[in-house]
């Protein structure tokens, strides 16, 4: 039985999984997935790969989640679901192209410069 590896990645959260063929269980970070992302949209980002490429309850899928947000987290599951399809069967890459489920957001939180509140706020300005 092979075991696809790949990596996903948005903002500051990084999703390594390991997927092999099996009844549908997805396991993050040794929780099920439905615990680890309580609301529905989350989980709904999660099974999106899935649901487009036509293999909900053919994969057994255990990640390793580190870094960012719950949001970001899920989309970076989302992420290496899409490429570990590929990586399996090269003509879901279209349908998961399509979608944007293959292209890495690269929007992150732009740095606190010194001498401000925050990255772009400056404090106020008191000309007496």
């Amino acid at each position: 039985m092979e075991v696809i590896n790949t990596i996903g990645r948005r903002k500051t959260a990084v999703a390594r999984i390991y997927m092999k063929a099996g009844d549908g269980k997805i396991i993050v970070n040794n929780r099920d997935y439905k615990e680890y992302f309580p609301t529905g949209p989350l989980q709904y980002i999660v099974n999106q790969a899935l649901q487009v490429a036509g293999a909900e309850g053919k994969w057994d899928i255990k990640a390793n989640l580190d870094g960012g947000g719950i949001t970001g987290q899920a989309e970076a599951l989302r992420m290496a679901i899409a490429r570990a399809l590929c990586e399996n069967n090269i003509e879901d890459r279209p349908a998961l192209k399509k979608e944007g489920f293959l292209m890495r957001d690269p929007r992150m939180v732009e740095r606190k410069k010194a001498g401000q509140p925050k990255a772009r706020k400056r404090f106020q300005f008191s000309k007496r």
